[in-house]
């Protein structure tokens, strides 16, 4: 199969061209319109002329080789042009026709049958039951519904699962004077799938940010695949993944299943693999257009300069939200825009230079070269867009535009250039862009401020990636322990865990109330007592768990008790009891797409009330752990709030990610494992419950 001979052909043919098609008609417009070089030959079986040409009554006809076919027949008429056409030798298809897959069992049926024929013979099919492709790079556009001229020639490539909206993205690019290099609207992928999309977008020289419209995700561990080398090449990906659900991946017994839902799962493994996502197609487009612009940011730190105060204070706001710093100008930087700035103005970072920019036209760009020399700040966003209406004399608008456009290629730092709000560039604001090379304009202060923030998370997940040793090689192959089957509550699970080297508190299993004594004794009172059960999950529930026994007679009043509760009981647990510190839940949970999944948050019997985890697909390391814990709500109590004793983060996310490395040992059988809590005081970090469930 070969992605590249798809996008690239050197001659089409239109198969089932026909005047009564709107589809047929958009498609040869579309050629003609924007510059395909080569011969377009129209197939009608019934021949004669169409859109005012010679038709051919099939393939075979046609007396020159054709590299791609664009089908639009009927549903059942499909692989009788598909044979046809491989006996021709010709390999790429377009396929429009519906009516397969998403139409139903016959429809699937149909579609499955195009699918093995393509592969016996080695066909790249884009489709069915989708409009096609806009090679905007190389003019190429066998697309089956009207393009809005211009079409803008550009860096961002686009993929979507959707041919319905495919149109609106590309008016919207072009509204924001965002060109593409490509785009594809990918209808069933029964062949060519969005990740061979990715695959031939890394490569392609004329794309470098690639945005993803995605309903699925159809094969997670290929997926992931490309994401990592998109993320090497530094080309990144933006997209916009639908179908948010609130059911969980439920998963026997362990706390886990029920803060890890699908949507989760795909968040954290999206981020992981440095997959900028976005909530809406405006973002969608905006940020690949920054990001196109900018290519990497080097940090958090952000000047801003804008002419508002109010916009000032919203940006503010939102630099808080997308985790940016304003930090303060240094005093050089001060003294210099002192000079500059009215003296009704305030000299502070975000930077009003006031409404005096009506005035001295200068301003702006003045104050904008005084803070791109500020030692403190890695990016600077200013606050500025294309003019809308053409002036009488267009020549000082250009003239001005040019000399910003100079001041923002002499910075030493990147500098973003917002819009007040989203709105269309016109054809004069085009024109000055391209005539005065002013910058791309991110469209808005909510949608730009979120594509800074979404940029700076990339740079940093890249930073992080290029930076991490790779993997070592697994010396040995997971293996499912003898008799892991059903649920191991505690007493078996905490011993798996200790027999890794992980910190477990010390622990007995007593099967009466003398050893239960005699264990108390040894570890020292006070003690804890706990149910001990085959398969049982959550002690507490059952009231199976005794705290704070001061002596002897207390232990033997609660051993009597638990076994009252439980005629089941396989005996009690006894343990010292540990008291302050920070509870953490740590759970690994096998979700059916993206596999193990780590959750860390804050733990106890309130884990599923307060439901603050951070989600990681494994793999992952310590450094990575850390930054989860970092995005916890309630963070600040591991850092000793309240007086409290602060926790020793690099051992907890030691623990932590050692937890989860043993998890990914314990082979395919494994459906969760949980510790809950992991009690975190100061440098000691044990486990004070676990549970594990197998498949």
């Amino acid at each position: 199969m070969s992605v590249g001979e798809l996008f690239n052909p050197r001659s089409i043919a239109l198969v089932g061209a026909t005047d009564k098609s709107g589809w047929s008609i958009s498609t040869l417009a579309n050629l003609r319109a924007h510059g395909f070089p080569g011969p377009v030959h129209l197939v009608n079986p019934r021949g004669g002329v169409v859109h005012g040409s010679p038709a051919f009554r099939s393939l075979t006809e046609i007396p020159e080789p054709v590299d791609l076919a664009y089908v639009m027949v009927p549903t059942a008429a499909v692989l009788g042009v598909l044979r046809e056409g491989a006996k021709l030798g010709i390999r790429c298809y377009v396929i429009l026709t519906a009516g397969f897959g998403e139409a139903g069992e016959e429809g699937a049926r149909l579609e499955s049958e195009i699918s093995a024929f393509a592969v016996e013979n080695g066909l790249t099919i884009l489709g069915p039951n989708g409009n096609g492709y806009i090679n905007a790079a190389a003019g190429i556009t066998p697309y089956g519904l009207p393009i809005p001229p211009p079409l803008l020639r550009g860096e961002v490539g686009v993929v979507l699962q959707s041919g319905a909206l495919a149109s609106s993205v590309l008016a919207f690019a072009q509204a924001r004077n965002v060109g593409v290099s490509l785009l594809t609207s990918m209808g069933n992928e029964s062949v060519v799938a969005v990740t061979d999309v990715i695959d031939y977008l890394v490569d392609d020289p004329a794309t470098k940010v690639i945005a993803l419209f995605l309903e699925t995700i159809r094969n997670p561990a290929e997926f992931s695949r490309v994401a990592r080398r998109t993320l090497e090449a530094g080309k990144p990906i933006v997209a916009l993944k639908i179908g948010r659900s609130k059911l969980a991946s439920h998963t026997a017994q362990a706390h886990t299943g029920a803060l890890v839902g699908d949507d989760d799962v795909i968040d954290a493994a999206l981020r992981g693999l440095g997959v900028i996502r976005v909530r809406s197609l405006e973002d969608l487009i905006i940020t690949a257009g920054l990001l196109a612009s900018t290519g990497p940011l080097p940090g958090r730190r952000v000047g801003v300069v804008t002419p508002s105060g109010g916009a000032s204070e919203i940006i503010a706001d939102r630099a808080e939200d997308e985790g940016l710093e304003l930090p303060p100008f240094a005093p050089e930087t001060v003294a210099r825009l002192a000079e500059i700035v009215p003296s009704f103005g305030t000299v502070q970072n975000p930077l009003d230079v006031t409404g005096y920019v009506l005035i001295d036209r200068t301003l702006l760009g003045r104050a904008l070269e005084a803070v791109t020399a500020d030692p403190g700040i890695d990016l600077i966003m200013l606050l500025s867009e294309p003019p809308r209406v053409p002036p009488p004399d267009p020549a000082p608008v250009l003239a001005m535009y040019a000399a910003s456009a100079q001041r923002i290629a002499a910075s030493p730092v990147p500098v973003v250039v917002v819009s007040n709000v989203l709105t269309d560039v016109t054809e004069f604001g085009r024109r000055v862009q391209r005539e005065t090379g002013y910058p791309y304009v991110a469209g808005g202060i909510e949608h730009g401020m979120h594509a800074i923030g979404a940029a700076v998370r990339w740079s940093e997940t890249r930073a992080r990636a290029l930076s991490r040793p790779p993997a070592p090689p697994r010396a040995v192959e997971p293996a499912r322990p003898p008799g892991a089957h059903g649920v191991w509550a505690e007493h078996r699970a905490a011993a798996l865990l200790a027999s890794a080297g992980l910190p477990v508190v010390p622990s007995e299993l007593a099967r009466d109330e003398a050893e239960a004594v005699a264990a108390a004794e040894r570890f020292g009172y006070p003690v804890v007592l706990k149910v001990a059960a085959e398969g049982l999950g959550h002690k507490s529930d059952i009231g199976g768990v005794r705290l704070g026994l001061g002596g002897a007679a207390e232990v033997r009043r609660a051993y009597r008790e638990l076994a009252a509760a439980l005629p089941s009981l396989d005996g009690v647990l006894v343990q010292p009891q540990r008291t302050g510190g920070v509870e953490l839940l740590v759970g690994v949970v096998r979700d059916p797409a993206w596999g193990l999944t780590l959750a860390v948050g804050l733990g106890g019997v309130w884990v599923e009330v307060l439901r603050d985890t951070a989600l990681r697909v494994l793999p992952v390391d310590a450094a990575e752990v850390r930054t989860a814990l970092s995005e916890l709500r309630g963070s600040a109590l591991l850092s000793g709030a309240r007086g409290a004793e602060p926790a020793d983060l690099d051992a907890v996310a030691g623990v932590v990610a050692g937890i989860a490395a043993f998890a990914g040992s314990l082979g395919d059988g494994l459906e969760s494992l949980e510790v809950n809590p992991l009690l975190v005081t100061g440098s000691r970090v044990e486990a004070l419950d676990a549970l594990v469930t197998w498949r």
